[in-house]
């Protein structure tokens, strides 16, 4: 048998509840009014073991929140596969992002195949597998895109069920367009 790889339902959260989650972030909303929030291990109790970060499946949360509302998405923040590594060059362990607050993402291609959030615009610190488990900071490609309905389709990047994921992109750009109008900027 194998183990269910999405939860019976999208994951909640109230407004209000996620706006005090950002506030220890000291955000200045106007200059960012569309945030993308992660939460690893959401589903920790209900799928997977319990008591361990799995990886391969859709156990975790990307909360879209902007002026207009809060949307809800099953995402994966891990990686699907491991890879232990040694360090530097080919040897490299897979990726997983450090938790953290990161101003890296904008539209783009994931692959050069469909519209994406990818790290284009900062650094973001990764993990990689090893023994120990060992951090670096850079460019990795950490985009945030459409995952697979067998696998979560990541190697290190976060990804929203295929499901969902038409839903997702189409509100963050929805969500783009109106704040550039409320600013002023007209496309």
């Amino acid at each position: 048998m194998t183990k269910p790889i999405l939860p019976s339902a999208k994951p909640r959260i109230f407004s209000s509840e996620l706006h005090e989650k950002l506030s220890t972030f000291y955000l200045d909303r106007t200059q960012h009014p569309i945030i993308v929030f992660g939460i690893r291990g959401y589903y920790l109790k209900t799928m997977g073991d319990p008591f361990a970060n799995d990886r391969g499946i859709y156990d975790d949360a990307i909360f879209l929140d902007s002026p207009q509302g809060t949307a809800a998405f099953n995402d994966n923040t891990d990686p699907s596969l491991f890879k232990k590594g040694k360090g530097a060059g080919r040897e490299k362990g897979i990726v997983r992002l450090k938790p953290g607050f990161y101003f890296a993402h904008c539209l783009g291609l994931h692959k050069n195949k469909y519209l994406a959030l990818i790290q284009r615009l900062g650094e973001v610190t990764v993990i990689l597998d090893g023994e120990p488990d060992y951090e670096e900071t850079g460019y990795f490609g950490i985009n945030i895109h459409k995952g697979g309905y067998t696998t979560t389709t990541s190697l290190g990047c976060q990804t929203i069920h295929p499901d969902q994921w038409v839903s997702f992109i189409s509100t963050v750009i929805d969500q783009s367009v109106r704040t550039l109008e409320r600013n002023g900027i007209k496309r």
